[in-house]
C-alpha cells in the first residue's frame, strides 16, 4: 500500500469538503465482496442472500475473471438489496428452485439411461441445466431432449470413470501370484509402480486393488530385486503415499534419505500390513537358494511374510497427530521367520532402481 504524506491527505480532504458544499449528498456505495475475503466470508454472504431473496434467488457464484461475488435474482427490484450486501446483482430468468426442479426431473429418469450421457448439472452463471453427451451420440441427445424440461446439451469427448490410487503396501496382482506395491515414480510423461524384481519377473498385465494398472516394464532378479510396472490406465493415480492399514492414516513420501544402521524403519504389505523395526546391516548379500543371490540389500528386524514382497519400507513416522512425512527406503525382498514369532527381513534400496531406470520418486 502506498502511504501519502499527511500534508497531501489534508489537501485532499479539504477538496472533498469543498465539493460537498455544492453537490447533493449521496450514500457511499457498498464495497464488493471478493474471493480474497476468504471462503468463510463469501459463504456467509451467499447463505444470507439466498435466505433473504427467497424465491427470487437465482444462485450465486464468483466471477472467474475478477473474483467478485455475483448473485442472481429473478426480481430486478431486489438488485439494490444485493448491492447493499456487497455482491453484484444479475437478473436471470430461472430461480434456483426452478433449476433444482429441472435437475430433479432428470435424476428421476435414470432407467434406461444411455451410456453416452455423461451426466447433468446446474450451470449457475448461465442459469440453465446442462446435459453432457459423449460425442453427440443420437441416443444421448434424444434422452436429453425428451425429458420435457428445458436443458442445454454440451458435447464432451469422453465419459467419466472412477479414479483410484495405487498406494504403497497395497496389493499388486500378477498372473502367477500376489505381491505389494512399493513406491510410485515417473519419467517424463510416464508413471511407474516400483516393486520387487522377483514379482515383476512374472511379467504380463498387473492389477491393483481397483483394477488393471498396466504391464511389467522392466525387471531385475537375481543380482538385484527390483522391477517396474508402467501405468497405462487413465483412471489410475499414483500419489506419494503408503498404507498403514489399522495403524493409522497413510504416510506421505517426502524424500529418499537413507536410514543408517540402528535407525527405525517400518514396512507395509498386503499380508501382514504395517510393522516396524530397526536397520541391522547395509549392503548385504543374500542367498535365496537355487542360484538366486541378491546383493546390496538392507537387513532389518521388521517381520514380513509371503505376499508382502515388493511392499514399502520407509523411515518410521513421528508420533502425534498431523500429516506424517517419511523417507522412502526400499521394497521388501525376502527374509526368514514370521510376524507371530518375529524374523529377519531384507529390502532392496529404492535409490538403486531410481538411478538405474532414471526415474523420479513421487514425493509430497
Amino acid at each position: 500500500m502506498i502511504r501519502r504524506p499527511l500534508r497531501t491527505l489534508t489537501v485532499l480532504i479539504g477538496a472533498a469538503a469543498a465539493v460537498t458544499a455544492f453537490a447533493s449528498p449521496v450514500s457511499a456505495a457498498a464495497s464488493v465482496l471478493n474471493e480474497a475475503a476468504g471462503p468463510a466470508s463469501v459463504a456467509a454472504a451467499q447463505q444470507k442472500l439466498g435466505t433473504s431473496l427467497g424465491t427470487a434467488f437465482a444462485g450465486s457464484w464468483l466471477d472467474t475473471t475478477t473474483g467478485d461475488l455475483m448473485v442472481g435474482t429473478t426480481d430486478a427490484s431486489r438488485s439494490s438489496h444485493i448491492r447493499a450486501a456487497g455482491a453484484i446483482p444479475k437478473v436471470l430468468r430461472h430461480s434456483a428452485t426452478d433449476l433444482k426442479r429441472i435437475q430433479s426431473t432428470l435424476d428421476n429418469r435414470t432407467a434406461g439411461l444411455p451410456g453416452s450421457v455423461a451426466g447433468w448439472y446446474v450451470d449457475v452463471p448461465s442459469n440453465d441445466v446442462v446435459v453432457s453427451v459423449v460425442g453427440g451420440d443420437p441416443a444421448g441427445l434424444a434422452w436429453a431432449t425428451s425429458a420435457g424440461v428445458p436443458v442445454r446439451v454440451e458435447h464432451v469427448k469422453s465419459a467419466p470413470r472412477p479414479l483410484w490410487s495405487v498406494i504403497g503396501g497395497q496389493g499388486l496382482y500378477f498372473s502367477g501370484g500376489a505381491c505389494s506395491v512399493g513406491f510410485n515414480a515417473y519419467d517424463d510423461d510416464d508413471h511407474y509402480v516400483i516393486t520387487a524384481g522377483h514379482c515383476t519377473e512374472l511379467g504380463g498385465t498387473v492389477r491393483g486393488v481397483g483394477g488393471t494398472i498396466g504391464k511389467v516394464a522392466r525387471s531385475s532378479f537375481p543380482g538385484n530385486d527390483y522391477g517396474t510396472v508402467k501405468v497405462t490406465q487413465s483412471d489410475v493415480s499414483t500419489p506419494p503415499r503408503v498404507d498403514r492399514y489399522e495403524d493409522g492414516s497413510d504416510v506421505r513420501i517426502e524424500g529418499a534419505d537413507v536410514v543408517g544402521v540402528g535407525g527405525r524403519v517400518c514396512r507395509s504389505g498386503i499380508t501382514t500390513h504395517w510393522h516396524c523395526g530397526r536397520v541391522e546391516a547395509l549392503n548385504q548379500t543374500v542367498n535365496y537358494g537355487n542360484g538366486n543371490i541378491v546383493r546390496g540389500l538392507t537387513q532389518t528386524d521388521a517381520c514380513a511374510e509371503p505376499g508382502d514382497s515388493g511392499g514399502s519400507f520407509v523411515s518410521r513416522p513421528s508420533s502425534g497427530s498431523g500429516t506424517k512425512l517419511v523417507q522412502a527406503q526400499g521394497m521388501t525382498s525376502g527374509g526368514s521367520g514370521d510376524c507371530d514369532e518375529g524374523g529377519t527381513t531384507f529390502f532392496q534400496p529404492v535409490k538403486e532402481v531410481l538411478d538405474r531406470y532414471d526415474l523420479t520418486l513421487e514425493k509430497d
